[in-house]
């Protein structure tokens, strides 16, 4: 299984039609799971903090955050969250296509203040507190949709978008005056290209066997460059990477799911279970039973 496919053990949360292209469920850290690896797509996603404290990356760049928080992640950011130390955290996922804010030759708007987000054209922050400028606004609208959610009125999909609209407002006109001092997100940072495909076909394939030499040939290194590259750039070995994404996965179907260790083992890739017994205790403290009992 895959990021996605995950996410979809929490669609019975959800409020809103899956046919919609905006989508909120509602996750805690470590009751639903105890993090979700790093990962990117091209939606959309606000991660709004409930309750408790927890971590959250973006771009390799971590987060401590708390009740109130919202993180933005812009289409095509890496990121993941994850518990700090025993804590736990609640919070909800807003996750909508940027086609639901419209494209058209004729309404120039998305192209002159939209996309310039998008794409990471100005400077925003990863997380948004009850201090930053535009948050009280961004809250008001991500509560508001909570809202129209529990009822759905007809012609509920206005009332979202709308809502989308004056949260966009807010984030243009509170930052679009501060020029991105990074290479922005549409592609132009060929290394970071290539750190994408490789945890984009890690997070599709992780269960399948794979090798330093398929990751080298993945993104047109040697297996020397690629092992440095990665290392450099992850601040782990790949292996290690591969062997978290792995455990984590792991974890997930101990908790979602009932099927045996031994399945369970080879659903995420590894052949010899007591080696990911051991693998497991030393990532978690506790064996898989344990942990599936906690």
């Amino acid at each position: 299984m895959n990021i996605p496919e995950y996410e979809s053990y929490h669609e019975q949360k959800s409020h809103f039609d899956a046919s919609f292209p905006y989508n909120t469920y509602l996750c805690s850290i470590p009751f639903d799971f105890t993090n979700v690896p790093l990962h990117w797509h091209d939606e959309v996603e606000f991660i709004y903090i409930k309750v408790g404290t927890g971590i959250i990356t973006v771009d390799f760049q971590k987060y401590i955050v708390q009740g109130g928080d919202i993180a933005i992640i812009w289409p095509g950011q890496i990121h993941s969250i994850e518990q700090l130390h025993d804590q736990a955290m609640e919070y909800e996922n807003i996750i909508f296509q940027t086609s639901l804010l419209g494209e058209s030759v004729i309404d120039r708007s998305y192209a002159q203040f939209i996309k310039p987000l998008l794409d990471g054209h100005f400077s925003t922050p990863a997380i948004l507190t009850n201090q930053s400028a535009a948050y009280a606004t961004v809250r008001h609208c991500l509560d508001k949709n909570d809202n129209i959610g529990m009822s759905f009125p007809d012609g509920y999909p206005l009332a979202i978008k709308g809502n989308l609209f004056s949260l966009f407002f807010a984030i243009y006109t509170a930052y679009a005056t501060e020029p991105a001092t990074i290479t922005d997100r549409s592609g132009k940072d060929r290394n970071m290209e290539k750190i994408k495909s490789v945890i984009k076909y890690v997070e599709m394939h992780y269960a399948d066997a794979m090798t330093i030499g398929d990751m080298a040939a993945l993104v047109g290194f040697s297996e020397s460059h690629f092992m440095k590259f990665f290392k450099q750039t992850m601040g782990i070995p790949f292996t290690t990477f591969l062997n978290n994404y792995r455990l984590a996965m792991a974890a997930r179907l101990l908790l979602q799911s009932e099927e045996t260790i031994l399945n369970i083992a080879s659903e995420v890739g590894y052949d010899n279970l007591s080696y990911f017994n051991r693998s497991f205790k030393s990532k978690y403290g506790m064996t898989p039973s344990a942990y599936r009992k906690v």
